[in-house]
């Protein structure tokens, strides 16, 4: 199945980070993209910043002048929702609320034509939730892109039950064609990436909570011992604490309040007193010009320790996505690496360690603290139990 033809447009509703993200890798490949927001501060601001962006990638001699004057002159911001009705794709990314949603494509869907896809860039929501406002729901599906836009390579695609198979194949071919990297997810809270990572954020709240070790140990614990990038503080600052802390709520919610999911009372005080992190100045770390972060503690035992219980948390997580189905093993490995730069796949981390180690580790918790929270995967269970790994 062919994707959409460059010489079709597509279409971007919401001038945000990652909706002026969206256009400028759509309008890279040839589109003629067109973004509409109701707000002309935001359509201004983000055409300043495409304007910035390229101008920094001409002065490091990553493009070439013409090359970026071109596509900056494919990309239009428009006040009028109409504008849009030439799109071959539409993509939405807005505030993340369901009403907000559903409206937007309850009256999009009679702008364009009945061969357009609609798709939302939503991270948590439902797909399902959202196409329910249209009348033809089968050319609606999630294409869920991660920030920034042009720089990471994952996208995921979530059909959901009502999506048709057409959509989903020409959908991934022009995301494909995009030169991004796209997974199937399953229209589950979360996707693969927000579902499986909540134990690299929520772990490492539970284990502050505890008083077991501080912030500035537990991020040195998770990149000395572990290989990422960032440690869960640093990297919760720098998303933003209530971007995060909705993310979880959201995830818990949409679960019927699973234990697993349950966000921290310690993050929702720091949302509440506005610490959002580097935007705020301050979150859990002191941002300002200057501060100097607090060293880490502890020893090489209590390091690993740390690193360990996460770990296994995520690899648990990773284990009852494919139970039930959310994603392929190889897609939730590749969710991982390529859209939150994990070190290793989770499931081929899960065999090189071993799978009864994991196990191990999950049920320890288990008996420590007797909470759901701390239940252990079927599909891990029923491996160890058969000496079996993820990959042959």
């Amino acid at each position: 199945m062919n994707g959409i033809d460059r010489g079709q447009s597509i279409g971007v509703i919401g001038a945000g980070t990652m909706g002026r993200g969206i256009a400028q890798v759509a309008a890279t490949f040839g589109h003629r993209t067109r973004v509409f927001d109701t707000d002309a501060g935001a359509r201004d601001d983000a055409c300043v910043a495409l304007q910035k962006v390229f101008a920094r990638l001409v002065d490091k001699g990553r493009v070439e002048d013409a090359t970026a004057s071109a596509i900056l002159g494919r990309i239009e911001f428009v006040d009028a929702l109409p504008t849009l009705g030439e799109s071959a794709l539409v993509i939405e990314a807005v505030v993340e609320d369901l009403g907000v949603k559903k409206g937007l494509f309850a009256e999009l869907e009679h702008i364009v034509s009945p061969d357009a896809i609609l798709a939302s860039n939503t991270s948590s929501l439902s797909i399902a939730a959202i196409s329910s406002a249209c009348k033809h729901p089968g050319r609606m599906l999630g294409i869920h892109f991660f920030n920034p836009a042009p720089l990471l390579p994952l996208v995921e695609i979530i059909p959901c039950v009502r999506s048709n198979s057409d959509t989903l194949a020409r959908a991934r071919a022009t995301v494909d064609a995009w030169g991004k990297t796209t997974v199937i997810a399953g229209d589950t809270p979360g996707f693969i990436v927000n579902r499986v990572a909540r134990p690299f954020y929520g772990e490492a709240l539970r284990i502050l909570d505890e008083g077991i070790a501080d912030v500035a140990t537990i991020d040195y614990a998770m990149k000395e011992k572990g290989g990422f990038r960032m440690g869960p503080f640093e990297l919760m600052d720098f998303i933003g604490n209530d971007i995060n802390y909705t993310v979880t709520e959201t995830v818990f919610s949409a679960f019927f309040n699973d234990p697993r999911y349950r966000p921290s009372i310690t993050q929702q005080r720091l949302v509440e007193s506005g610490l959002l992190g580097r935007k705020s100045g301050r979150g859990f770390y002191d941002h300002a010009e200057g501060a100097q972060r607090p060293a880490p503690e502890g020893d090489d035992a209590l390091h690993g320790e740390i690193f360990d219980r996460v770990l296994a948390m995520l690899i648990n997580e990773a284990s009852d996505a494919l139970f039930w189905n959310v994603a392929t093993r190889d897609d939730i490995d590749l969710a991982m690496t390529k859209g939150v730069n994990y070190p290793k796949g989770l499931l081929r981390w899960a065999d090189d360690i071993g799978l009864e180690t994991v196990l191990s580790k999950i049920a320890s918790l288990r008996e420590t603290y007797s909470e759901d929270r701390y239940r252990p995967s079927p599909l891990l269970r029923r491996m160890v139990a058969a000496g079996e790994t993820f990959y042959p």
